[in-house]
């Protein structure tokens, strides 16, 4: 089985679960099928499509993080696994400002880089160097970056997840 989308009981994206799990929600009365999936599962007496999306039957209050943690999966999934400085696939994660330098571990300062450019720049400044960044390194936000952080996403969520944080499903 593959992931299952859970709503709120106000359609507001809350988490992403196993089918299974968003399957016993329903059959348990804790949750309502939105989206059914492609599956079928069948016992002796029962049919139930295995859903997709689920809504939640009671509101649930979850305090969220404010940002998205840095993980090199989330900075490899920003940059869409392409070098920000060639283009070439991305296979290593690069500091802006070296840390040696006194650079920060911050989204705003970490970026994908093929091993190539990383060992050519290594301890020095893109300035310095003469390079540019074909983007901006920033901070994801957005309900996709929050729910899915680097997570594929399944086409049929699209529409309960906000449109600023989608380029997370696409990489």
């Amino acid at each position: 089985m593959t992931e299952a989308l859970v709503l709120n009981a106000t359609y507001e994206p809350l988490c992403v679960v196993s089918q299974r799990r968003a399957l016993v929600l329903v059959l348990t009365e804790k949750a309502v099928m939105v989206e059914p999936g492609d599956k079928v599962l069948h016992s002796a007496t029962y049919t139930v499509e295995v859903p997709v999306v689920v809504r939640l039957a009671r509101f649930v209050r979850v305090p969220y993080r404010s940002q998205v943690p840095l993980t090199r999966k989330g900075v490899l999934a920003r940059d869409h696994h392409r070098c920000v400085y060639c283009g070439a696939p991305a296979t290593s994660l690069d500091h802006v400002i070296p840390r040696s330098r006194g650079g920060a571990h911050v989204w705003e300062n970490v970026v994908a880089a093929c091993g190539r450019c990383n060992h050519l720049k290594a301890d020095r400044a893109v300035a310095d160097l003469g390079w540019r960044l074909r983007t901006a390194p920033r901070a994801p936000s957005g309900a996709a970056w929050r729910i899915l952080g680097s997570r594929r996403m399944d086409p049929r969520w699209s529409r309960y997840l906000s449109s600023d944080g989608d380029e997370a499903a696409s990489a």
